[in-house]
């Protein structure tokens, strides 16, 4: 009855279209009334979900993503991007991809890699007469390759999630290999529509430019380097490198660039202070209701469910990936990692499973997620700056659907793709 409760009132909530972090808030809440424990569980809970050290990481990063955008970082990706794959079929939807990449290892948010990529690349697409709809489809998929690389918030969610038992290191290097793996699977889906669709190729602009385009885009590449270098290295951890970010993505617009006005500076600030304000609220109520289901028992009640359909990790994996792909259509990923990585964890370690390689597949798979209706918040990011309705995108977004899910397979199933890397610089 109290898993009624705490689920019933969760749905309903979520139907009538009540904020996430209040739906997690009050469900738990009237969970804790039922079971006649003292209300001021589901606070203590709460503070003690982002009173976690190393969720410091967080606004910090989202904070170098924001002044990194505005300082024109950002910009110059794109453009040398455009000058090593512009010349591809679909050119500029190649750059798009290309770019993501790229600015993926700076912010680590697929939000934001949507929010500043589609800004720079959507409008020059529709412009080159590329469909909308493809222009879109590119900038919501491509987005979700920084969900997988260095410096990804979700994966310090899932290590603090986990217990803090999984090193933030292990997990961001254990992200690369899968992040490129998408990187090429959309490009050669983009390569394919863009085939079909009759799209043009960008002219080359030849060695000279590549250079000088690299040479103005070395200072955000630096930072990928410093970011991952001193992580894995152990010169500093996960939390003081988003702090060495901001320094740095600080001084390269200023004293290099010198594009960051001093507006741009306060609005990257209250940008950054209104996401970090949200993120920690979904996280806060998250983690009281990860609680609830810890006391509950729901993981050890799933741990011998699974075991009756099947002794096979290939099969549990599978169903796994299939419910972790039904739940990212209905919630935001932030607080699905804490809620369910508490529940699935222990499922795929009594299966043998590495807790770092099903970090992986978790991210990867709750990422296609934010691209699905009807609570994909990137898809909504990357209609809205396509100025689309959802329906028009999703009508053709299939093809890089699939190649996302079979990029999750691979993953899946060849355990190396994830652990292979790790234990080379370990």
């Amino acid at each position: 009855m109290e898993l009624f409760v705490l689920f019933g009132s969760f749905v309903l909530l979520l139907l009538i279209g009540t904020p996430i972090a209040f739906c997690l808030g009050v469900a738990s809440f009237a969970t804790v009334l039922y079971m006649g424990l003292p209300p001021v569980v589901v606070f203590q809970r709460l503070n003690s979900g982002v009173a976690v050290y190393s969720l410091m990481a967080i606004p910090f990063f989202i904070y170098a993503g924001d002044l990194m955008v505005r300082g024109g970082i950002a910009a110059r990706l794109v453009a040398f991007a455009g000058s090593l794959v512009g010349h591809l079929r679909g050119g500029l939807g190649q750059v798009n991809i290309a770019a993501s990449t790229m600015f993926g290892g700076i912010s680590g948010s697929a939000i934001a890699d949507a929010s500043a990529i589609g800004g720079l690349m959507i409008p020059q697409m529709k412009a080159r007469g590329y469909g909308v709809d493809y222009a879109v489809n590119i900038t919501v998929t491509s987005a979700i390759i920084a969900l997988m690389i260095p410096p990804s918030h979700n994966m310090i969610i899932y290590s603090i999630s986990a217990g803090g038992r999984i090193s933030i290191a292990d997990l961001f290097t254990a992200g690369i290999i899968p992040g490129l793996l998408l990187t090429i699977a959309l490009m050669v889906t983009a390569y394919i529509v863009a085939t079909k669709r009759g799209y043009p190729t960008e002219k080359f602009a030849g060695l000279n430019t590549v250079i000088q385009l690299l040479v103005a885009a070395v200072p955000g590449l630096v930072l990928i380097a410093i970011i991952f270098g001193g992580v894995r290295s152990g010169i500093f951890t996960a939390t003081e490198s988003s702090c060495i970010a901001i320094i740095y993505a600080f001084l390269v617009t200023i004293l290099i660039y010198r594009s960051m006005s001093w507006a741009d500076f306060v609005a990257a600030t209250l940008g950054a202070v209104r996401t970090t304000a949200m993120v920690l609220l979904v996280i806060g109520s998250a983690a009281t209701f990860g609680w609830l289901l810890a006391y509950l028992r729901v993981p050890t009640q799933l741990v011998a469910f699974m075991q009756t359909i099947s002794d096979n990790p290939i099969i549990v994996l599978l169903l796994i990936n299939v419910l972790l792909l039904f739940l990212g259509s209905f919630m935001d990923m932030s607080p699905l990692i804490i809620i369910t990585t508490p529940i699935f964890l222990p499922v795929a370690v009594a299966y043998g499973i590495d807790p770092v390689h099903f970090g992986v597949i978790m991210i990867l798979n709750l990422g296609i997620g934010l691209c699905t209706p009807p609570v994909g918040s990137v898809l909504f990011v990357g209609c809205a700056v396509g100025g689309i309705p959802i329906w028009q995108a999703i009508k053709t977004i299939w093809p890089f659907y699939l190649a996302a899910i079979a990029v999750l397979l691979i993953v899946t199933y060849i355990p190396q793709t994830a652990l292979w890397l790790p234990s080379i610089f370990r």
